[in-house]
């Protein structure tokens, strides 16, 4: 843990400029409760009437990642960085911290969408969203790392599902 919060507080030193706290801030408000990711799943179904049908469903499964994540935090019961070399910079809904439920439902949200899109989202849309809790203090570094992880396994279980729907 010392290891983990050392880790955590050269993050907010390097990357501390309000201007990066205020995009953190921005990206994470987007992926509270998943609630921008679903917003995106949602107007893909609106959108996309050929494959509207495959845009509910990755939207469905988004939120069940986001409710494992929850699920796990609960069992597991991780409390959040306490340190006094680490700022915390945004609330959150509760002290537990293992998983990132925004590094899973991102990450699942990225792996459903790719798909869908055509395009791989996974870089793109996943580190903005583990940076961003780093940066603002509120998880430790393997809280998103297994987040993303888990995110990744359970979009992959269900794109598996929406493959052998379609083919």
């Amino acid at each position: 843990m010392v290891a983990e919060i050392t880790v955590l507080s050269q993050v907010q030193r390097a990357l501390g400029h309000r201007l990066v706290v205020a995009s953190a801030r921005g990206v994470s408000w987007f992926g509270e409760h998943g609630a921008g990711w679903l917003a995106l799943g949602l107007a893909g179904a609106a959108l996309d009437r050929r494959q509207r049908r495959e845009w509910l469903v990755a939207t469905v499964g988004v939120a069940g990642s986001h409710a494992a994540a929850i699920a796990v935090k609960r069992v597991v019961r991780r409390q959040r960085p306490d340190d006094e070399s680490v700022r915390v910079l945004a609330g959150t809904p509760s002290r537990l911290s293992f998983p990132s439920a925004h590094a899973v439902s991102t990450a699942a949200a990225a792996v459903l969408f790719s798909r869908l899109t055509g395009r791989r989202l996974e870089p793109v849309l996943v580190p903005p969203m583990l940076l961003s809790r780093l940066v603002l203090g509120v998880h430790y570094p393997t809280d998103v790392a297994a987040g993303a992880a888990l995110g990744a396994v359970l979009g992959r279980l269900v794109r598996r599902e929406l493959d052998g729907a379609a083919g």
